[in-house]
């Protein structure tokens, strides 16, 4: 992988490429900073809380994930609008994974601010709907879904575990979970998620520096290293959607392990041979 943006986010997070707008989007959770690199170059927005994870709209609007709940978000005006709290009573809470789903839902991941066990949870939003689908997670990530429109993944980093879902018609939970991958016996930590064309999941193993990518029965099939230890979050992107971005990030670490790890908080692009699959746009009208 190479620089794709040499921006150093003390907690790089929610890649998403936007089809409309050509652009490739990412946040700086703690650094309360949503940045975007497109055919026009670089734009940034300073955000008033903190945010992590955003959702397509279209025609210059976007819903962003923050600590207080689902916003509107006007990317040409800078401006928001509330759209739904969540835990927004909780001020010990942030958000931290989410990802639009196939039906133009939204899944909003909530942690404790200092990662407190199980104090988290998912929920997710379908027009006009808000469900709370887990709860004692500590610190939730890979958030995404099978093109196929039956699969939902989720994980919990500080378990190691990423687990699957089934989805009925509607993209609502349908039965229980079940476990996709235990990674805690080689030591990884599963962060951001992302699925491809041929089904495969790509995951950031944070403090590992690589994607890996498994099949639907979870097998390893594919690794890509990434020249900062601290992965996030990967997303596909381009206009033939094969290009693989990652945010990663500098948090926690202290100045010899910045020096051990100078590209920590950039983020990075390789051509892949995998295709991705579009990102669903968000649906805010009410069913």
């Amino acid at each position: 992988m190479q620089i794709f943006d040499d921006t150093r986010c003390e907690l790089g997070e929610g890649a998403l490429w936007h089809p409309e707008r050509q652009s490739f989007f990412w946040f700086d959770i703690l650094g309360r900073r949503l940045y975007e690199r497109g055919p026009a170059g670089r734009t940034e927005w300073e955000m008033p809380e903190l945010t992590s994870a955003m959702g397509w709209i279209g025609g210059g609007l976007a819903v962003l994930s923050s600590e207080s709940g689902l916003w509107l978000f006007d990317l040409d005006r800078g401006l928001r609008e509330p759209l739904v709290a969540i835990a927004a009573d909780q001020p010990a809470l942030r958000s931290n994974d989410g990802r639009a789903d196939p039906w133009g839902g939204f899944w909003h991941s909530t942690m404790g601010k200092a990662a407190e066990p199980g104090a988290g949870g998912i929920w997710r939003w379908h027009r006009g709907t808000l469900r709370h689908l887990y709860r004692n997670i500590t610190v939730p990530n890979a958030i995404c879904f099978d093109e196929g429109r039956r699969l939902a993944y989720f994980a919990d980093t500080a378990a190691r575990v990423v687990w699957v879902q089934p989805l009925d018609g509607e993209g609502w939970p349908a039965g229980p979970h079940r476990v996709f991958l235990d990674l805690g016996p080689e030591g990884l930590n599963p962060d951001g998620a992302v699925t491809d064309a041929e089904g495969r999941v790509w995951i950031a193993l944070w403090g590992a520096g690589r994607i890996d990518a498994f099949d639907p029965e979870g097998r390893r099939v594919g690794s890509v290293p990434v020249p900062a230890r601290q992965v996030s979050c990967p997303a596909f992107g381009g206009p033939d959607l094969g290009a693989l971005m990652a945010t990663s990030a500098w948090e926690g670490l202290d100045a010899p392990a910045r020096a051990a790890d100078p590209q920590a908080g950039c983020c990075f692009v390789v051509q892949s041979t995998a295709r991705g699959v579009p990102a669903p746009r968000v649906r805010v009208d009410k069913g």
